[in-house]
């Protein structure tokens, strides 16, 4: 019988809060720094390592951080969600988005389905369909191919297939595997909406709605926007979409869409991208091969996941070091700073990630918890970021973690010289100057030129962002997340501080409103 306990129960979190704190200065400087940096590493899956020498830890602090994994039982409620116990308290669900990737333990009947069947069989759909597209089998109704793929979503139904899909892009022009220009569609703003269609070929686009229970109303009404184009186009807008969703939802039979492929609700929004919500729109993309090596990235992370050895299982590792920063030595959020322009949306993907998973104050019954939980999560890729909030990030007056992600060779090949460097070379100089600018920090007879240094970071390095490093990328961040849940005693798998949102929405545009509700409703002309 596994304990669900809170964090501040565990008699390895009171030894952690004594332990003495690492001068993170002076363990990165010199050779002692050279061999942190090469000696604190753990393999991630996808070709990525995970380096963890700039963090605040030491051989002490690992042993301490280990007891808590093991009083925790991290692996071991990881193990109960894999083998599809009820690990979502808040709506009694399973958490089986690990299945849509590959299979880690005993197979998950529900519903009377193996679960791993299920999802394999639509993605099996999925891909029957995109090559059904990509040979001119399946076609506009002038018999013309389609070449452009718009999804329809919000939250994890964008954030996530959207990241993933700008990741890889530039990486399928190159090796001749972009088959279809994707666009996406989530602000409710019919800005956005508008802008999309206004820069496509809409009599050669699919259109692909994802809704899980159909009724998702920011969703619709977007469906409805591109719909109206289509008919305004003389187009049958039927002949143009198709749906993802739930096998009971409204669009599951509908006679409005090309095809429908499901999900279920055993796997979140946020942690969907490996499901059909992802499935559909990077297939039609890339093709589903790609898909595929895609997911066999993310299934290597899962592997290395189980790992009861910390120092051997990165996602924990990260996890557990993530919770020392925040809950003992009280930083207060985390940077994501991937030196690469494809991952521009990642730190995006990764605020809802995490921040909808562990932004919580009681734990899983319910119950108000007495230590701070999700630290705020932002980012932005490369240099573009030094340009913006370093200067905090160096010299504000809190402390935040850092986990930068780098690449030793760019995506495209295109690169030139100058002075002596390439242009790749030159953003993986500013990475490493970074990271060691941050530990060690600066003397300085001038106050505004000393940098106290002290600030921590990790980094995640490949030789290339490839659809394996994508998908271990995803996972490692996914099962981080998790993993910290667990520590946090938190639901990670619900989000009902989304849901109050939708509900006083609704509430507005019926015109059941009074007080303050109705006096911001009538300053804004609804």
């Amino acid at each position: 019988m596994i304990n669900w306990n809170n964090l501040d129960t565990l008699p390895a979190f009171e030894k952690l809060e004594n332990t003495r704190r690492v001068e993170l200065a002076k363990a990165m400087s010199g050779e002692a720094g050279a061999k942190r940096v090469t000696g604190y590493t753990a393999p991630m899956g996808g070709g990525l390592n995970f380096y963890y020498g700039a963090r605040p830890v030491n051989e002490e602090i690992l042993s301490v951080l280990q007891e808590l994994a093991d009083q925790a039982r991290l692996t071991q409620k990881f193990a109960m969600l894999y083998n599809g116990d009820v690990i979502n308290t808040g709506e009694n669900r399973r958490v089986l988005h690990h299945l849509c990737r590959g299979q880690l333990g005993k197979a998950v009947i529900a519903d009377g389905v193996d679960k791993r069947e299920f999802y394999l069989s639509q993605q099996k759909k999925i891909a029957d369909l995109a090559r059904r597209v990509h040979n001119g089998e399946l076609t506009n109704a002038a018999g013309e191919p389609f070449t452009t793929v718009v999804q329809i979503g919000i939250g994890g139904s964008d954030l996530g297939p959207r990241a993933i899909y700008l990741a890889l892009e530039n990486w399928a022009k190159v090796n001749g595997l972009l088959r279809m220009k994707a666009e996406f569609i989530s602000n409710v703003d019919p800005d956005d909406a508008a802008a999309v269609l206004g820069r496509i070929d809409i009599a050669h686009t699919l259109f692909i709605l994802v809704s899980k229970s159909g009724t998702t109303l920011e969703t619709l009404t977007n469906e409805a926007f591109v719909k109206d184009a289509l008919v305004k186009a003389g187009l049958d807008a039927a002949k143009h979409m198709i749906a993802v969703t739930s096998a009971t939802s409204p669009l599951a039979k509908s006679a409005d869409y090309l095809a429908a492929f499901f999900m279920d609700d055993y796997i979140g929004g946020r942690f969907s991208s490996c499901s059909g919500v992802g499935g559909a729109v990077l297939s039609l993309a890339f093709g589903p091969e790609v898909f595929q090596r895609f997911l066999e990235g993310a299934a290597q992370a899962d592997l290395l996941a189980k790992n009861e050895k910390i120092t051997e299982n990165a996602a924990m590792l990260d996890a557990l070091m993530g919770v020392y920063e925040r809950n003992v030595l009280g930083y207060p959020a985390t940077a994501v700073l991937p030196y690469s322009q494809a991952l521009s949306r990642f730190p995006a993907h990764l605020q809802q990630l995490d921040m909808e998973s562990n932004g919580k104050s009681v734990n899983r019954f319910g119950q108000p918890v007495s230590y701070v939980t999700g630290p705020v999560i932002f980012g932005e890729p490369g240099t573009n970021g030094q340009h913006s909030f370093y200067q905090l990030l160096h010299q504000g007056t809190d402390i935040i973690p850092l986990q930068f992600v780098g690449f030793r060779n760019s995506q495209m090949g295109t690169d030139v010289v100058i002075q002596g460097s390439t242009s790749q070379q030159k953003l993986c100089a500013n990475v490493a100057a970074q990271i060691v600018a941050f530990a060690c920090g600066k003397a300085d007879s001038n106050p505004n030129k000393r940098f106290t240094g002290g600030r921590p970071s990790s980094i995640i390095i490949g030789d290339q962002l490839t659809p394996e490093a994508v998908g271990a990328l995803l996972a490692h961040f996914e099962n981080k997340v998790m993993f910290q849940g667990f520590l946090w005693n938190l639901n990670s798998f619900d989000q009902e501080g989304v849901q109050l949102g939708k509900i006083l929405a609704k509430k507005v545009l019926a015109h059941d409103t009074d007080g303050a509700l109705k006096a911001y409703s009538d300053l804004l002309n609804i």
